[in-house]
């Protein structure tokens, strides 16, 4: 049998975010997040993402705001059909999250320890 892409031998896709605070990273993903660990080992930490995985490692550069796109051109995003509660559940937990309306549907924008982007994500309203 001929495979025509890397998906076609690929069983899984994940992310790897490299991390300068590892610690807090971890528990802000497993806690705060409450992301299933999947594996753990002593620099690395892997969490269910979707069909996926979202592996936290050590060897990254933090920052104590939000990193600009220049800094990490990625968003880690959260689709949901409860933004309201989804929101609600990040304040509850301290989480500075700013919610976005659009035509294509709303963002509620929040980062993690090490200033990494993160979104949830809501479908536009269909007749809105």
């Amino acid at each position: 049998m001929k495979h025509h892409s890397i998906s076609e031998l690929t069983a899984e896709f994940g992310v790897i975010l490299f991390t300068e605070n590892f610690e807090a990273c971890v528990q802000f993903y497993e806690h705060t997040l409450g992301l299933q660990v999947i594996e753990r080992a002593q620099d690395l930490v892997s969490f269910r993402f979707g069909g996926g995985y979202l592996m936290v490692e050590r060897g990254g550069h933090g920052s104590t705001a939000q990193k600009a796109r220049t800094q990490n051109p990625c968003v880690l995003r959260f689709n949901t059909d409860d933004m309201d509660t989804a929101i609600e559940l990040l304040r509850a937990k301290g989480l500075d999250v700013k919610a976005q309306v659009f035509d294509w549907g709303t963002i509620a924008a929040f980062t993690d320890p090490d200033g990494n982007l993160c979104e949830l994500k809501s479908p536009a309203l269909v007749g809105a």
